[in-house]
């Protein structure tokens, strides 16, 4: 009874037992303990307990301070004034953040490639070797002793202005020491008079062990055969890795000074081989470096060695000729390699497409493409297009019918060539096909596939006999679309301030009001980095009048009104007095009052502007690479859009109320710098006909007298009500129906204007 009673006392008081002592173990936790005696103004204090050893038995309260009640002191306690010491701060470390992000990763390049020239072959071999290896490789440099006077397009070379060739070579090797020998892992040196076959020598290095010392190409045997091991010949080129020149790299200056050769690669294998210890070879981890020996006057195409078609380097190469000449037999070979790769990969699924559940059926033609575009939608069907030789029914201004010409009649042509080739190829030897016409054709873009063709082909068929007939034969081919690349595009920054002009004349006035407003509530409130600018256009007559009677003077009070409201903005303006108002003749007088590097929007005093567009403008407009031309979205006329309807607040974009306007180049969005130079290259037409300012619009400039792009795209951000626009007959005819057409496109959608007439006959009818 006594023991179940003393369970029951302790289940009820247990908890709080446990709890208190809990409470008190933290609370020991907290406090913090110290191994140094507290000290006040420079004394031992005498309220706490010194161990022998003299630190604290104790503990005190953090951040406590000791006051004259609480210790035995001779003294008051005073207050001591520590003099202030500024910190002197140490320099920031400057932060290095890397350009690429290969080079913060530490990753490198694979092969560099260094072409040993001269000053009298860096423009006949030396191109030559360019043209058929740089397209192949990442690093080509061309290294030569003294310098040229013109150095050819496209190359890089490095001259060290000294024609001594071992002096050359040392400093080839010391070049690439200081620049690149962090950035590859491969260096093949190789002479302007020998042919390298560069994918091998890619796939080569590919298979080798980076971190090895290796000396790879042709060995032979030192002059006088004195001094053992063995260098690689300069003339069929060799590798050296990375580990190796940089083992070599403390000893360069001896090799220099010690070693005395008459031969540059002889002198660099005698180097490698004192002061690393190794040896040239031909094979290496089961990779054989291969050489071909040309004999004089020889033709590649009639060169049957086993040796010579596996060839990585072929030397002597006497002439550009032969050098182009071995490039086209080895890029034979190597096409022809490939063809027998794509077959045997055909066939292979073909084998396999034979187990799939659908059989055959499951493999798409041709075998290995892309399986063609499948619609979501009846909006997202592909659209074929019609031709024949000499036309095609798929317009760009909507004509039913025009010329086959320039790009698109070589591609025609290029495929019915093939498709006749294909098909003998199929037939032979025995029958032969020759076209006669092509009935019909169909192509279509697929953007998962390429171009795809459908021909019916009138062929004239011949058998063996030498016996013909006519007959219609349809072909099926596609043109695949081949490895896509990225294009390096300049950087850009939507910090860009852009300069905003309006050009305005004497009907514009009436829409200066709601420009304003709309332009003030999307760039004023939100402090956009534009500023706008006026130019008001003045004709003679109007001109002479602007002292008692200025047509703009309520433009200007607009404007000083809007200043004084937003007191940050200031609005420029300018006058201009023309007869023939032209978007060049105003961009020139602007252009001039502008700085080079200012980004123009040359824009329309009906165009609602808003940071949307704006920042589509300054990502578009690449200075010295792109100009920008917006397809702005236009209202109909709404009598037309909203006939017998009221007519609605905001318009949306849909196809019943409006349409993006592609005759309309009005907005452009371009650099400053970009235009003066485009400028320049019209000098000389100007000169003979002064009239071609005001016949080109800024577009047709761009387009016809700069090498930039001319970026048009549609800008749902870029939106205009419905206005009437007057053509101007001076400009060109190709300009002029521009505007008369979207004057006509602009009035409504073809459905809307049918209801229209169909609502008039019924009125006549009745």
């Amino acid at each position: 009874m006594r023991f179940s009673a003393f369970v029951s006392v302790l289940r009820s008081v247990g908890p709080v037992v446990i709890g208190i002592s809990l409470g008190f173990t933290l609370s020991l936790l907290s406090v913090n303990w110290t191994d140094e005696a507290c000290y006040i103004d420079g004394k031992e204090g005498e309220g706490v307990t010194v161990g022998q050893d003299g630190l604290l038995k104790g503990a005190r309260k953090p951040n406590s301070i000791s006051t004259g009640n609480d210790v035995e002191s001779d003294e008051d306690f005073e207050p001591r004034i520590v003099p202030y010491k500024q910190v002197q701060q140490s320099a920031p470390k400057k932060f290095f953040r890397a350009k690429y992000i290969s080079t913060e990763l530490g990753t490198r390049e694979r092969l560099f490639v260094g072409v040993l020239t001269s000053k009298n072959t860096l423009n006949t071999l030396g191109v030559a070797v360019n043209r058929t290896i740089s397209h192949h490789l990442d690093s080509v440099i061309f290294f030569t002793g003294m310098h040229n006077r013109k150095v050819p397009h496209g190359m890089f070379v490095v001259s060290h202005g000294d024609e001594r060739l071992i002096w050359n070579m040392y400093q080839n090797i010391k070049h690439i020491l200081d620049h690149y020998i962090n950035e590859f892992d491969w260096f093949y040196f190789v002479q302007d008079d020998a042919y390298t076959e560069a994918d091998r020598i890619k796939t080569l290095v590919d298979h080798l062990s980076m971190d090895q010392e290796l000396y790879m190409g042709k060995p032979e045997e030192f002059i006088g055969g004195e001094m053992e091991g063995k260098y690689c010949y300069g003339g069929y080129g060799y590798i050296l890795s990375r580990t190796l020149l940089l083992r070599l790299q403390p000893y360069l200056e001896n090799c220099r000074n010690d070693i005395l050769s008459a031969r540059p690669d002889e002198w660099l294998g005698r180097c490698i081989i004192d002061y690393t210890h190794t040896n040239c070879v031909n094979e290496f981890q089961g990779l054989q470096y291969h050489h071909y020996e040309l004999g004089k006057n020889s033709d590649p195409s009639k060169e049957e060695s086993e040796q010579f078609k596996k060839a990585l380097t072929v030397h002597p190469v006497a002439d550009p000729e032969q050098m182009y000449r071995l490039h086209r037999y080895f890029t034979e070979i190597e096409l022809q390699k490939t063809y027998d790769e794509i077959a045997k990969l055909q066939a292979e699924i073909k084998n396999v497409s034979v187990v799939a559940f659908d059989g055959n059926r499951s493999s798409q033609w041709p075998v290995g493409i892309n399986p063609p575009f499948e619609p979501k939608s009846r909006f997202e069907v592909l659209k074929w297009e019609y031709f024949t030789e000499e036309e095609i029914y798929s317009c760009i201004d909507g004509s039913p019918k025009c010329e086959l010409q320039g790009i698109d009649r070589m591609d025609v042509a290029d495929v019915i060539d093939v498709a006749l080739l294909e098909l003998n190829k199929k037939y032979k030897p025995v029958l032969h096909l020759k076209k006669q016409q092509l009935i019909n054709g169909y192509r279509r873009f697929d953007p998962v596939r390429g171009m795809e063709y459908t021909l019916d082909l009138q062929l004239e068929v011949v058998n063996q006999k030498g016996h013909s007939r006519s007959i219609t034969k349809r072909v099926h081919l596609v043109r695949p679309l081949s490895r896509t690349e990225i294009i390096p595009m300049p950087y850009v920054t939507e910090a860009t301030r852009i300069h905003i002009i309006i050009p305005l004349t004497l009907q514009d006035r009436s829409s200066v009001d709601h420009f304003l407003g709309v332009y003030a509530s999307n760039a004023f409130e939100t402090s956009e980095n534009a500023i706008l600018t006026f130019l008001f256009i003045y004709d003679p007559v109007e001109a002479q009048q602007v002292n008692q009677n200025d047509i703009f003077a309520s433009v200007k009070a607009q404007i000083n009104t809007y200043e004084r409201k937003y007191p940050a903005v200031k609005i420029p303006w300018i006058s201009v007095k023309t007869e023939t108002p032209s978007q060049i003749k105003f961009m020139d007088i602007i252009s001039k009052k502008h700085p080079v590097d200012s980004l123009f929007f040359l824009a329309n005093i009906k165009t609602h502007v808003n940071s949307e567009f704006l920042n589509r403008c300054r990502m578009n407009s690449i200075n010295n690479w792109q100009v920008f031309f917006p397809v702005h979205f236009q209202d109909f006329n709404p009598d037309v859009a909203y006939h017998n309807e009221p007519h609605p607040a905001t318009v949306d974009l849909v196809k019943d109320a409006g349409h993006f306007d592609r005759r309309s180049f009005e907005e452009a969005c371009f650099y400053n710098s970009d235009y003066m130079a485009t400028r320049t290259q019209m000098v000389a037409d100007v000169q003979e006909n002064e009239e071609i300012l005001d016949t080109l619009d800024i577009f047709a400039m761009f387009l016809n007298y700069s090498a930039l792009h001319v970026f048009r795209a549609v800008e749902p951000a870029l939106h205009q009500p419905y206005s009437y626009q007057a053509c101007n007959p001076r400009l060109s005819e190709d300009i002029y129906h521009r505007c008369v057409q979207s004057n006509l496109e602009g009035l409504g959608s073809c459905s809307q204007l049918a209801m229209l007439l169909f609502e008039q006959e019924q009125g006549n009818s009745t």
